[in-house]
């Protein structure tokens, strides 16, 4: 019975704030360790280029199209709520610990080991499938850009996608060579991005109708039994409560909000960046929520112009923007819009990478995997082997799996992260109230509340067939470390729990 007690006990141990700054200033005598280059706004370079992607460049037609109407609007103001939300408590949390593996290093220092190595084990799973799915979308953009590449080796019908594995290849490298490198090269590409999104709303504000925003939140309409949305992929909630589908309405509008908060997802990777900024205290909150809140707005005032300018129910799925432009005679406008999207499906792909790494860094940091990933390249000053190693999943993801089916799963695991940050702020609070906290969040325990609630409804608004796949991901994730990383932590040997 003892025994059996000292496994769970083992299994719940934290790791102390003091013993996370040691390890820090441990590996900098030791010279494995991150070169700190990054200033305020190189963390808002990364978070808008993670934010600005596939989501505003897909997901608007679609929502508004099946779900929500012009009040697509309404949903990405929601699901940037929630974000802001689960921003605030990141922002204290990451200027506490500014320490690479962000949520993970979080769950560590409060809630124990087992449940630090399940967020882990789930951003692994959101930034790898992420940047698999994105630089499949890349490769598609490409092929629409210019029409003479071989459709058998670019876009969704090419049996092995070597378009998408050619940009994660190159990207790899710029991520291996080092993280100032990579900064310059995202906020080249966000600098794009956001001016294109300016483009859209200034340009596109002289084409609006506003007789195509109203109704702007059309009438419930049931959806019938056997459709579309049916068996798997009907939402949990509406499984577990047998609620009837709807299309529009108020239902329709919270529906669109837990598709569209895909597109908020990667701010939180400014959070692994801890241990690479300058002043993190300070920089931390600062690009955490100001990459947010810019992102925010674009994304509300590109809805309101595309949903002006054409009516919901004409607005092309595939390329909502472009197409929208090309519909009022503006096809030049559509092309630059797409090279856009290129430039943004870039910059979400070499973040993801770089987040992926981070996160593996720290897990072979702590002894969860093998030492040899922690391992720091003497003059680039990146993990470098869990790089490779990282570019070589992703390539075979994105080069030979249609991963349209498994898209929720990138939702499904930023909203798992976003929920344990949220619970990990009182937590910490109540067990170090002498920790210094150069940002708090503001009327705690209330907001990490309000933000664990709405990251929860919004987990069981996606699909059974999500739920499965992400229950059978991380399975597989607890196997693993009760097979090896339990045994082999770092804090384990240390403190003689060798169980």
């Amino acid at each position: 019975m003892t025994m059996h007690a000292g496994r769970r006990h083992s299994m719940l141990r934290t790791k102390p704030i003091e013993t996370i700054r040691a390890q820090q200033a441990e590996d900098s005598e030791g010279g494995g360790h991150f070169k700190r280059h990054l200033r305020a706004r190189d963390l808002m370079g990364f978070g808008i280029g993670m934010i600005i992607g596939t989501g505003i460049f897909t997901l608007t037609g679609i929502e508004a199209k099946q779900h929500a109407g012009p009040a697509v609007t309404i949903a990405y103001l929601l699901a940037g709520i929630v974000s802001a939300l689960a921003a605030l408590c990141y922002a204290e949390l990451a200027s506490s610990v500014p320490t690479a593996g962000s949520a993970y290093t979080y769950a560590y220092a409060t809630i124990g080991e087992v449940f630090a190595w399940i967020i882990g084990w789930d951003l692994v799973l959101e930034f790898a499938l992420g940047a698999a799915v994105v630089s499949r979308g890349w490769s598609g953009y490409m092929l629409h850009l210019f029409p003479w590449l071989p459709s058998s080796l670019f876009g969704e019908g090419a049996t092995v996608n070597v378009g998408a594995m050619l940009i994660t290849l190159l990207l790899g490298v710029v991520a291996m060579i080092g993280v100032r490198e990579s900064s310059l090269v995202t906020n080249t590409l966000v600098v794009i991005k956001v001016a294109v999104c300016l483009f859209v709303i200034a340009v596109g504000a002289f084409f609006v109708h506003p007789e195509n925003w109203h109704p702007f939140i059309p009438a419930t309409r049931q959806i019938a039994s056997g459709g579309a949305g049916g068996g798997l992929e009907q939402p949990l909630t509406q499984w577990a409560f047998g609620i009837t589908p709807t299309q529009f309405g108020i239902g329709g509008v919270l529906t669109a909000t837990a598709v569209v908060f895909f597109a908020y997802s990667g701010f939180e990777s400014v959070a692994n960046m801890g241990e690479e900024s300058r002043n993190p205290k300070r920089d931390l909150p600062i690009g955490l929520v100001g990459s947010l809140l810019i992102c925010m707005a674009l994304y509300v005032g590109v809805c309101l112009v595309i949903t002006g300018m054409v009516p919901y129910d004409k607005i092309d799925e595939g390329a909502p923007i472009a197409a929208a432009f090309s519909q009022v005679g503006l096809g030049w406008a559509g092309t630059l819009i797409s090279l856009a999207a290129v430039c943004g499906l870039t910059s979400v792909i070499l973040i993801d990478i770089i987040g992926m790494c981070r996160i593996a860094f720290a897990l072979g940091r702590d002894g969860l995997l093998p030492a040899s990933v922690s391992t720091i390249h003497p003059r680039w000053g990146t993990p470098y082997r869990v790089t490779i190693a990282t570019v070589v999943l992703i390539m075979l993801l994105g080069g030979l799996v249609p991963l349209k089916d498994l898209a929720d799963m990138v939702s499904i695991g930023t909203l798992f992260a976003f929920l344990v940050v949220s619970v990990a702020v009182p937590v910490l609070r109540r067990t170090r109230p002498d920790l210094e906290r150069p940002f708090r969040v503001p009327l705690s325990p209330i907001v990490p509340a309000v933000s664990v609630l709405a990251c929860a409804y919004l987990m069981a608004s996606l699909s059974i067939a999500t739920w499965v796949r992400f229950v059978v991901w991380m399975a597989l994730g607890l196997l693993l470390y009760l097979t090896y990383g339990r045994r082999n932590a770092r804090i384990a040997q240390e403190r003689g729990q060798l169980v």
